[in-house]
């Protein structure tokens, strides 16, 4: 029989003074056995880092067609294709034709991430954003995350400031773009 996916919770507080977003939200997480917990955070992060109204988390490894987050607007059309972990160039070509925003979130090395789509068709690809901490920030994180969780995420000037069950954690966040290949 299968394992099937543990249910995580967590009571979450994000204060991003870059983009006006202020939000207390408990946020409900199913974790699929094959997940990684870097993976998890970083798409637990993407999540509270791109937070707004229509947000929501795909339907996992089955949802092939997208991406680990997204946002839809009140009439079901995809404004924010948020891509989590090491995504082909493929899935970014495709999230980009169809929403107006496409952006990723990695816990990986974004300079081998990016390298690896050199001369891909990716459309728009200079107004693609790729996201990333400090090396050992998502390892950190991810050993302070239990079933049950309360995390304050907080951006001022790209630096982020996090609190896991009361593990203080910082990183910058680095961003590049495509087009910077």
């Amino acid at each position: 029989m299968a394992i099937g996916a543990t249910m995580m919770t967590f009571d979450v507080q994000i204060a991003d003074v870059d983009r006006g977003v202020y939000e207390d939200m408990t946020v409900r997480l199913a974790r699929h056995p094959s997940e990684t917990d870097a993976f998890l955070v970083t798409r637990l992060l993407a999540y509270c880092l791109e937070y707004d109204e229509g947000i929501v988390f795909s339907e996992g490894i089955s949802a092939t067609d997208e991406p680990a987050v997204l946002v839809r607007d009140a009439t079901g059309r995809v404004t924010a294709w948020i891509e989590v972990g090491a995504p082909d160039a493929e899935r970014l070509h495709y999230g980009s034709r169809l929403a107006d925003r496409t952006r990723g979130w990695t816990h990986r090395d974004p300079d081998k991430l990016v390298a690896g789509w050199a001369g891909r068709r990716i459309h728009d690809a200079e107004h693609i954003a790729v996201h990333s901490f400090d090396a050992g920030f998502v390892d950190a994180a991810a050993a302070a995350v239990e079933r049950r969780n309360r995390l304050t995420v907080s951006r001022i000037e790209d630096r982020l400031y996090v609190d896991v069950n009361g593990t203080a954690l910082e990183t910058d966040v680095h961003t590049r773009t495509l087009d910077a290949r």
